[in-house]
């Protein structure tokens, strides 16, 4: 991610203008297609979209006992298959996903080629350092709180309300990395 926070905002009073970051991912669309894809990716339908489907697998998540501490707590423990199973299956999943993009060159739903990039390994010392150190802290939390970032929802629609906790964290966390940022090695 290219940060730009030199940016200055305009426009009517309304206008938001420009943000003030540049993620790499829009870079991948064409000028003359961007604002059509936000339009639409924004929409009150297609939010209520994602908004089903975000319901739909956090119930499926809570009936496929993935987002079960205890469950989560076995896994750490090595003392059952369940967890490693299911993340196996989505890696999988994943790998064939990506292998399918690649080779069919699938397109978005606007048109735009869907270009992979290979990962930055970065230039430090040991190479994909960032990448073992940020999974092991990350691991660390999610053994530590029992509960992986993504499913905190599920687990507060489930009534596990001392995730309030783990999700104010999250986003002191988010907002401490955003005011850092610039200051961090990358």
């Amino acid at each position: 991610m290219k940060t730009t926070r030199d940016s200055t905002r305009k426009g009517a009073a309304g206008d938001q203008g420009p943000p003030d970051f540049e993620c790499l991912d829009t870079e991948q669309v064409s000028p003359d297609t961007q604002a059509k894809a936000r339009a639409e990716g924004n929409r009150p339908l297609a939010l209520l979209g994602y908004l089903l489907l975000g319901a739909y697998l956090g119930v499926v998540f809570v009936q496929a006992e993935v987002v079960s501490w205890f469950r989560i707590q076995e896994m750490f423990r090595f003392q059952s298959f369940h967890m490693y199973g299911i993340i196996g299956t989505a890696v999988a999943v994943a790998a064939l996903s990506v292998q399918v993009i690649k080779r069919m060159e699938v397109k978005t739903i606007h048109g735009e080629p869907i270009r992979l990039s290979p990962k930055d390994w970065g230039d430090s010392r040991i190479p994909g350092a960032r990448y073992w150190i940020g999974g092991t802290l990350f691991g660390m939390g999610w053994a530590l709180l029992g509960a992986c970032p993504g499913p905190i929802f599920a687990l507060l629609g489930a009534g596990i309300t001392v995730l309030l906790v783990a999700l104010a964290s999250a986003l002191a966390g988010t907002w401490a990395y955003a005011a850092l940022r610039t200051r961090l090695p990358h």
